[in-house]
């Protein structure tokens, strides 16, 4: 039975089933998980979020205030400031998967309408692609240092190629595997990459220099205020990228947990991942200069801790690849039905890794991560934005069978809105992208034309929020909402009008093409 403390009000405990095997292929698709199977706890939520990010992957993002040419103590200022901010955008999005039962994408139908909710489903594989990537060849490149330095083996594009292949092929069987045995690497994943950056203060005592400052001319944006905020915003990416991906994980964890507990699991969460950006910030200074960093700390360190180095980088390659992984097929299988969750975790990889081979092969590393996370900042904040206001306005209710009503090839229900999109949230996510982007400027590949209009400091994460708040609270003003949206408690700080949903009945194309699929595996 659930601990009667760890109830929140007014709802009552229930009994829970044995937590699956790790070794069991995870059953639960995109559907509302039974109560009786929400056998995880809060704490799992800060772990999967820790060890998800406590990686080479997050190491990597920690690199780029030294590499956009801050001191070290900037530096740290920069890291602390965008972890901190970006947690408290993300802390809310934690509450939707346990009183939905289902991720995030699938519960912002609520507020985007049941087909609108396909803009989740883009966000989480825009940040599944990015951070799958990142995990993939930070972790390679590891490997391949390591061997190259203690093997003595040539590096070359074949053995990268090689070495990001077998990283990449078994972060899917970990993926297949599912929840069960993610949240296993992750626990892995905390324990061996904390040791591992704390190791480090004994491997390079001798070598790091907290006064490590190469000055104002070094500044990559031309002044210290510019570079501050860009350093900011690109750690900021880390905890916002966990924005679509929350509610995989927390929809296993009952509805009884208090909101407050589910607030601190993420806060915390976010909170530890400041151990392996500042490994980030301090070990740039000692490679400062040099192009590849994953391989050039590996030339740098002692030899013991080179060793360890490429075992940990491996362990927190599959960490950071799984959580980014998981979710996106998860949510695919839904968007496509003729695709289980494993088909759509086997698809979404295959094009993932081909990313991965064309993108580190052909492009920088650094601008693709830049290019990357300035997408990930720009267009899911104003979603997380969107996300919350409607949670507070709905005061918390959603009817968890009216929002599977795509999945189940079905038409109609309280979020059908208009032909399945509630402009009102559609509109306001596209506005406050659109208008975020021109402010943006994360080149080569996201420069906007008022990029100069802050006098160098990026307004694009500003712009986008606010604009996500004004659009989205004055459509719910002008155009109120039905009032069976909002429960029997009414809504929240806006309108609402009179109306009936309409009744749910079986989209037959849908039904049809199940039918045929279904023929077709036979």
């Amino acid at each position: 039975m659930i601990d009667n403390n760890d109830v929140a009000p007014g709802i009552k405990a229930v009994t829970l089933n044995a937590r699956p095997k790790v070794t069991e292929v995870e059953q639960h698709g995109i559907d509302t998980i039974p109560d009786a199977d929400r056998t995880s706890t809060w704490v799992d939520l800060l772990r999967i979020q820790f060890g998800g990010a406590n990686t080479f992957a997050t190491v990597l993002l920690g690199t780029f205030p030294i590499v956009l040419g801050l001191s070290f103590w900037q530096g740290v200022l920069a890291t602390v400031a965008g972890v901190l901010v970006g947690s408290l955008f993300l802390m809310p999005m934690g509450l939707f998967g346990p009183k939905t039962g289902t991720n995030n994408a699938v519960s912002s139908g609520a507020f985007f309408g049941v087909r609108g909710r396909v803009v989740g489903s883009f966000l989480s594989l825009l940040t599944a692609i990015a951070f799958y990537s990142i995990s993939v060849w930070i972790s390679g490149d590891a490997l391949v240092g390591a061997l190259t330095r203690l093997a003595g083996v040539t590096d070359s594009i074949g053995l990268r190629t090689i070495v990001y292949g077998v990283i990449g092929i078994i972060v899917i069987i970990v993926v297949v595997y599912g929840f069960q045995f993610m949240l296993l690497v992750n626990k892995t994943a905390v324990i061996a990459n904390t040791a591992l950056i704390l190791l480090a203060i004994v491997a390079f005592s001798g070598t790091f220099d907290a006064g490590y400052n190469p000055g104002p001319s070094a500044f990559a944006l031309g002044g210290f205020w510019p570079t501050f905020v860009a350093s900011a915003l690109i750690v900021m990416a880390n905890p916002i990228s966990f924005g679509a991906f929350l509610g995989d994980w927390s929809r296993y964890i009952p509805r009884s947990t208090p909101p407050r507990k589910l607030f601190l699991a993420t806060f915390l969460g976010q909170l530890l991942t400041l151990i392996p950006f500042l490994f980030g910030v301090a070990t740039a200074t000692i490679v400062a200069g040099q192009g590849d960093y994953v391989f050039a700390l590996i030339q740098a360190s002692p030899i013991w801790y080179a060793v360890l180095l490429m075992l940990v980088a491996f362990i927190g390659g599959l960490s950071t690849g799984s959580t980014s992984l998981y979710g996106t097929g998860l949510d695919f299988s839904s968007v496509f039905p003729r695709f289980s969750r494993v088909q759509a975790t086997i698809a979404i990889g295959v094009v993932a890794f081909i990313f991965i081979l064309t993108g580190r092969l052909f492009f920088d590393l650094l601008e693709a991560v830049n290019a990357f996370v300035g997408a990930i900042i720009v267009t899911t904040t104003p979603w997380i934005v969107i996300m919350t206001i409607g949670y507070f306005v709905r005061r918390g209710h959603f009817d968890a069978r009216n929002l599977q009503v795509f999945n189940r090839g079905e038409v109609g229900g309280v979020y059908w809105f208009h032909a399945g999109v509630n402009w009102r949230g559609m509109v306001a996510w596209i506005g406050a992208a659109t208008i975020g982007l021109l402010f943006a400027n994360y080149p080569p590949v996201i420069v906007g034309p008022f990029i100069t209009a802050g006098g160098g400091i990026d307004l694009s994460l500003l712009i986008a929020v606010v604009a996500a708040a004004v659009l989205y609270l004055g459509a719910l003003w002008l155009f109120p909402e039905p009032r069976f949206v909002f429960g029997a408690n009414g809504a929240r700080i806006a309108p609402s009008r009179p109306g009936d949903p309409e009744p749910i009945v079986t989209d037959h194309a849908s039904t049809a093409a199940k039918v045929a699929v279904s023929r077709a595996r036979r």
